[in-house]
């Protein structure tokens, strides 16, 4: 996974002395090469403890692991084209704001690809595969994709709905058991209503599968299991447009994988958009 893509998840909810050393990390990951974790600590304008925790926080056993893991992200900078700057002012045309959206959102694509491995798609797809029930639960901006993916798993004939009312998934919850599925999507990991479902869920035994950001936050301490949306700098505050993109990444793979899987559940798929093409056009 990558170190960059591990730093930019994670820094909405960094102290402030790893904030500087993240931002030295992002902005001036060359110099690491070079330095020892006193020096780094110097120049950040922090205590060697702290180099220490960041590196444990990202993962890493110490400082050397984690300046090997920044050389190797050095490295697949300098093989990747360099990009164009993405900052969207007033002053852009349209022509312009397209571009730098196309490419805004490739870059969250790229993260949100580099921050899931293969084996959580691959645990998720066969949890989902497993379940009896499936309840999404979202809020706001996350509940339309919510949506999306229950109307995918029903086409695979999969008994999925999707809910925003804390109350109506409740009363679905209550006859969830062990063998149900709890899919939680909350690009925070704090959103009340869903922490409360999720709640629920534990309380009945249910699996719980989480689309979050990346860290630690409420909702990810307790899904069994995890897969990371990315949380960019949104072109117009509020508007959720990258988070999107990330969030829908990750319901296309586990879609893809799930019919990919079976047969006979890519002739449901297909069964079904022909149903729905029929009543459009009818």
């Amino acid at each position: 996974m990558s170190t960059f893509v591990k730093i930019k998840a994670l820094k909405p909810s960094l102290s402030s002395s790893e904030a500087k050393l993240a931002d030295f990390t992002l902005n001036s990951g060359s110099k690491i090469r070079f330095l020892s974790s006193v020096e780094l600590a110097r120049q950040a304008g922090v205590s060697q403890s702290s180099v220490v925790k960041f590196a444990q926080k990202l993962g890493y056993k110490g400082f050397p692991a984690f300046k090997l893991a920044v050389i190797d992200d050095l490295n697949l900078q300098t093989q990747q084209p360099e990009s164009i700057n993405t900052q969207i002012s007033h002053s852009d045309s349209i022509d312009l704001i397209a571009k730098k959206l196309l490419s805004n959102q490739q870059n969250i694509l790229h993260e949100t690809h580099k921050l899931n491995d293969s084996i959580q798609f691959e645990k998720a797809i066969a949890t989902i595969k497993s379940a009896k029930k499936i309840l999404l639960c979202a809020v706001g901006g996350s509940f339309p994709m919510a949506q999306d993916f229950a109307l995918k798993l029903q086409k695979l004939g999969l008994p999925a709905i999707a809910q925003t009312d804390e109350l109506t998934a409740a009363s679905y919850m209550a006859t969830m058991g062990k063998d149900d599925l709890l899919i939680a999507i909350s690009d925070s990991g704090q959103s009340k209503t869903v922490l409360k479902v999720t709640k629920q869920a534990k309380n009945n035994d249910c699996t719980v599968l989480s689309l979050s950001r990346y860290g630690s936050n409420p909702l990810n301490e307790m899904s069994c299991i995890q897969l990371f949306n990315v949380i960019g700098d949104e072109p117009i505050k509020h508007a959720s447009i990258l988070t999107r993109t990330s969030q829908s990444y990750l319901i296309d793979v586990l879609f893809t994988g799930l019919t990919q899987s079976n047969l006979r559940w890519q002739k449901r798929a297909e069964r079904a958009n022909e149903h729905m093409y029929d009543i459009r056009h009818s």
